[in-house]
């Protein structure tokens, strides 16, 4: 199970999760499979962030892995609200900005954080 403890499926489930989000949000009312493709998603990058959260308090550093892990959640949580107030043919602008802001927190955070790529060194 050591594979799990890896970076790299996180990455790879959050980068398809973002894509298939962003096909689904431009596609419209006709995205159910999507969205429901995209409901798997979510509940692997939970799993597998846990199991990365776990691993971080090993680091020292549980507070803003927990921040992350927070973020990650909030993201998700956006995400939802876009595609569930899309279909309702709501205002989605706010969403919108919120889920910019956290991916960008969580993305920042995962970057900088130890056991993260390090891009913004």
């Amino acid at each position: 199970m050591s594979f799990l403890i890896r970076t790299d499926l996180h990455i790879t489930t959050w980068v398809v999760a973002i894509v298939i989000f962003l096909i689904a949000s431009f596609m419209g009312n006709k995205s159910k499979g999507l969205h429901m493709t995209l409901r798997l998603f979510y509940i692997l990058i939970i799993i597998t962030g846990l199991i990365l959260f776990n691993e971080g308090r090993s680091y020292g550093m549980g507070m803003l892995y927990g921040f992350k892990f927070l973020g990650g959640i909030l993201v998700i949580g956006m995400m939802e609200m876009v595609l569930v107030r899309q279909k309702k043919n709501k205002s989605t602008v706010m969403f919108w900005i919120l889920f910019a802001l956290f991916l960008f927190i969580t993305l920042f955070l995962g970057f900088k954080l130890p056991m993260g790529q390090d891009f913004l060194a």
